[in-house]
């Protein structure tokens, strides 16, 4: 394999002729510039360039055997030879994007000094883990994972509608032991609760999406691979912690649709149990957090081109698919497919007639249409107007807002049969915490879940009903009149 030189590989740094150099290897990406899926800017900015630091901050160094063909290796450079690509957004503090977080237990260190993250023990609710997150993730991982769309009502209102409903707990049970278990699409799990797909996890953690796999593992969860994560999903599945663990795999349809059959493909050889197909987010919500930061950037340098994380991620997703995707996707699989992003009793009524087998009441977070109505509202929704949903043989996840135990057991009494978190795990892996970080999460959620039931005067979780609620002050939300 041949030396390049420095004079060598800068002079192709243009649309026409594009190297990069990542761990001291140079590639031609040129033919690989218009299909990169976080699009052309991604690369550009890196033509001609040492561009390790950028790729590693996002994706696993095996996707370049996966993606490359080997003619695209033209030959070898010394470290430190080329100019190398950082992100200039991750050196900001993450402090400027939004209000302080409260003061958590910190190791005291100089003022010039990164702050120190606080033992996991101090650590006892999931908020606590949202505040360290902040404090330690670089500005455009915080933007990406925490902002919401537009004023961010509906990522606000995704939590407080859990808020207006009221527990109403029953007395004198004697209840000596609880059993917090239950199947999702047939596979057993510890708890009602499994790993919603998240993006590039990597922002977070160096073992990302693989942290989440063992975490998973070890306490009972299942997890779902976001199509968008940094690492393969034959890493992912390599990091579980036995052969049994159940792993699904989230689909965005891609413009090109070949891709997204590559994406099931694999898939299907890796062992992943069931399709997740994502549908709320046919094109990217305005996510002005994101997108103010990264005009910040481009205001400190001038080289700078491109968008937000958010826009960039989401640049191949196709618009363009409607019910008969299922039938596409049938032809691929046998797998159990799940419809992520019902936000309707109408649309969770067509996902029961084409026969899925689950679907997730979504509003992506708040991160797509912003003032969409909460996923627990629809869940009330459901039950008001096609109560036979509920118990059906079609499962139905609830996902967004869910911080505590008790919107745990809330969801589940309405009828819904596990919920999904996302943020949450993303923060456990902050601040260096990885997986035990997320092993903690989980923790804490399991020790508030069994601690209601008891409260709640209940040892399974089919105990659960609509008779321990009440849903006056949320009922008021919903729609009165739908049209079946």
């Amino acid at each position: 394999m041949s030396i390049l030189t420095r004079e060598e590989v800068e002079k192709h740094s243009s649309r026409q002729s594009c190297w990069v150099a990542i761990h001291g290897s140079v590639y031609d990406v040129t033919d690989f510039i218009d299909e990169h899926p976080g699009g052309p800017q991604a690369i550009l900015r890196c033509a001609g360039k040492d561009a390790t630091a950028d790729f590693d901050s996002v994706h696993d160094q095996t996707l370049l055997s996966q993606t490359l063909p080997p003619s695209a290796l033209q030959g070898q450079i010394e470290p430190g030879t080329l100019i190398a690509t950082t992100s200039s957004s991750s050196s900001s503090s993450s402090s400027s994007l939004s209000s302080a977080p409260r003061p958590l237990p910190e190791i005291k260190t100089t003022a010039t000094d990164p702050p120190i993250a606080p033992p996991l023990s101090a650590l006892i609710n999931l908020h606590d883990f949202e505040k360290v997150a902040q404090q330690h993730l670089p500005a455009h991982a915080w933007a990406y994972y925490f902002s919401g769309a537009d004023d961010e009502i509906s990522k606000a209102q995704n939590q407080k509608a859990y808020r207006k409903v009221s527990l109403r707990p029953r007395i004198l049970r004697s209840i000596r032991a609880v059993d917090t278990s239950t199947t999702i699409l047939g596979q057993r799990v510890s708890l009602p609760v499994y790993m919603s797909p998240t993006g590039i996890g990597k922002l977070a953690h160096p073992d990302a999406e693989c942290a989440l796999a063992a975490a998973a593992g070890h306490e009972g969860l299942v997890q779902v691979l976001a199509n968008g994560s940094s690492m393969p999903i034959e890493r992912v599945r390599a990091a579980r912690t036995n052969p049994e663990q159940p792993l699904f795999a989230q689909l965005y349809v891609n413009k090109d649709i070949r891709r997204s059959e590559e994406t099931v493909r694999r898939a299907v050889e890796a062992g992943a149990r069931a399709i997740w197909v994502t549908v709320d987010s046919p094109v990217v919500g305005k996510r002005e957090m994101d997108e103010r930061l990264n005009l910040e950037v481009q205001a400190r340098d001038s080289s700078a081109r491109g968008q937000g994380v958010a826009k960039t991620m989401a640049s191949s997703i196709s618009p363009f698919i409607d019910w008969e995707i299922l039938t596409w996707l049938r032809g691929l699989t046998d797998l159990p497919v799940v419809i992520k992003g019902i936000q309707c009793v109408e649309d969770a009524v067509l996902a029961y007639e084409h026969g899925v087998q689950g679907i997730v009441l979504s509003n992506h977070g708040g991160r797509s249409q912003d003032t969409a109505q909460p996923p627990l509202v629809t869940l009330l929704e459901i039950r008001r107007h096609a109560p036979s949903l509920i118990g059906s043989r079609m499962q139905i996840f609830v996902d967004g807002g869910i911080r505590r135990g008790t919107d745990v057991l809330k969801a589940l009494a309405l009828g819904a049969s596990a919920v999904g978190l996302g943020r949450p795990f993303l923060y456990g892996l902050a601040a260096g915490y990885g997986e035990e970080g997320v092993r903690r999460v989980v923790a804490i959620l399991r020790q508030e879940i069994e601690a209601n039931m008891v409260f709640l005067g209940v040892t399974r979780l089919p105990d659960l009903g609509p008779h321990l609620l009440n849903t006056s002050r949320l009922e008021r939300d919903v729609v009165g009149e739908v049209k079946l």
